[in-house]
């Protein structure tokens, strides 16, 4: 489960580097052609860097704060069952004693 997870957030990261790619590939047939300055260019480019990081960490920590919440149900059920276990091997343990402590004791001939 978890190299699936990691598959998924280094696909996220390479498609973002694609989609930064693709993005620096327009702004610069704009500047190119004219319709665009280098700096407005340079300017578009960090903004669309800083926004798919900004994305990029929002899905990170969307993506921890799942798997943390389905980790703590999955360690709310052992806890249970640990507890119940705990529960019976503490009963077993005194009903044994007690049959070892009538077992010890001498019988009294009458």
């Amino acid at each position: 489960m978890i190299d699936a997870i990691k598959k998924a957030v280094l696909a996220g990261v390479g498609a973002a580097a694609i989609t930064t790619e693709k993005a620096e590939k327009a702004l610069n047939e704009l500047v190119e052609k004219g319709k665009l300055s280098a700096n407005d260019a340079k300017d578009a480019a960090r903004k669309i860097s800083d926004e798919g990081k900004r994305e990029f960490e929002e899905a990170t920590k969307s993506l921890e704060d799942r798997l943390n919440g389905m980790l703590k149900k999955l360690g709310r059920g052992q806890e249970e069952r640990i507890k119940a276990l705990e529960t019976k091997v503490a009963d077993l343990e005194t009903r044994l004693a007690a049959i070892e402590a009538e077992k010890s004791v001498p019988a009294s001939d009458e």
